[in-house]
């Protein structure tokens, strides 16, 4: 019998030879996402196997940026799993989706206004202030340049195949360190040189991001009303690369403006809760607070607003760069060679990282900023992973 025969249920029908039809093979399309997903893991286990060897995440991640033949595999890898293989197997694009509904909501649709309402009464309970000293505080009014909107201001990073293009409402501005379209800028945003910030009316600015020449070395700060890290943190082999990227979002951000990072985590809801709490903390001691959070099947999609102009971050009573860990930091050698075998028995650490999961996230994923639950056993967008890609 050949299990082929069926391809949903996996069994074998008897049919009669004369009324057999053959039903197309489907193995070599999901041989060739095997393949390409493997390409880009295996660049990432290369890079943590690297930092482990040598430890110093600049002179690795230098060296990887010197690599264009595997940079420009893994571009094309990204592009060819994301055009050929998860916009045919979903409908939707999850991920894309959920940004682009979180900066309506927040930009558009009143949510900014809520939430700085909302720190008026907090400041107002917390401090004590007065009705009149509250309307004086720095966030009591929306900035003119994002209430008088014309696009928001976007910035993707590690953006491949620049998927923000398409929206309208978005001035995006992709960057990569090899860009797989020729929309994106060429870009190594770890070593992103800050400049000042734009003394300009915000249609000056827009005329400023049109303009931009490849490659960029440089951005002013208080530049973006939006930053994405889609896929993008779990990419760096060190927490300290992590923390970098952060810490430049805020500066890069107007005040009030939005980080959007999606992190890819194939396990349960509250599997890796200790890891989204210790992620919520080292991010928010830079000066943001977390305004959305959901999970889906094979990520985490979280959403952080900028709540102080100033980007700052107490290192000496705790080390928030180590806080944005993910699971694969403590994995060795041997432990990623063996990535791909499934493992069944969960260890007591891990039972207790669910048991105090269930402190820390409820059943439908808890919007701690707005006080809202959103369901996410049936997202309201199609979700756009792959598995095999981030399984590990």
């Amino acid at each position: 019998m050949d299990p082929r025969d069926n391809v949903e249920t996996g069994e074998t029908e008897n049919i009669p030879e004369l009324f057999y039809v053959p039903i197309p093979d489907e193995a070599p399309s999901k041989n060739e996402q095997e393949k390409l997903s493997g390409v880009v893991k295996n660049v990432h286990r290369k890079l943590r196997r690297k930092y482990r060897e040598v430890g110093d995440f600049d002179k690795i991640w230098r060296e990887h940026c010197e690599d264009e033949q595997t940079l420009s595999e893994y571009a094309l890898a990204m592009k060819n799993l994301a055009d050929n293989h998860w916009a045919i197997n979903c409908e939707g694009e999850g991920r894309i989706e959920w940004c682009r509904s979180v900066c309506q909501e927040y930009f558009l649709d009143g949510g900014m206004k809520r939430m700085l309402e909302k720190d008026e009464k907090s400041a107002t309970l917390t401090m004590g202030l007065t009705a009149a000293s509250v309307s004086a505080q720095p966030y009591s009014t929306i900035p003119s340049s994002i209430s008088q909107l014309g696009k928001m201001r976007l910035l993707d990073v590690g953006s491949c195949f620049n998927p923000f293009l398409k929206f309208d409402e978005f001035l995006t501005v992709g960057i990569d360190i090899v860009p797989a379209v020729e929309t994106v800028y060429k870009c190594d945003f770890l070593n992103l040189q800050l400049q000042q910030p734009l003394q300009l009316a915000g249609d000056a600015v827009e005329a400023f991001l049109r303009q931009l020449h490849n490659p960029i070395d440089a951005l002013p700060a208080q530049l973006f009303h939006v930053v994405v890290f889609s896929l993008l943190l779990s990419y760096f082999p060190s927490p300290y690369q992590r923390w970098i990227c952060c810490k430049k979002a805020h500066e890069l951000l107007e005040l009030h403006g939005l980080l959007l990072i999606i992190t890819p985590d194939s396990s349960h809801q509250n599997r890796h809760a200790l890891m989204m709490r210790s992620w919520r903390v080292a991010v928010e001691s830079l000066g943001f607070k977390r305004y959305k959070y959901v999970k889906y099947s094979h990520m985490h999609l979280i959403a952080f607003r900028k709540v102080s102009l100033a980007t700052t971050s107490d290192l000496v009573s705790r080390n928030y760069p180590e806080m944005l860990y993910i699971p694969q930091d403590f994995h060795s050698n041997e432990e990623e060679d063996c990535a791909d075998v499934p493992v069944q028995v969960r260890s007591d650490f891990e039972d207790d990282q669910l048991a105090w999961g269930f402190t820390e996230l409820p059943d439908t994923p808890y919007d701690s900023d707005s006080g809202e639950s959103q369901s996410s056993s049936v997202p309201g967008f199609h979700e756009l992973e792959d598995p095999i890609l981030l399984q590990s």
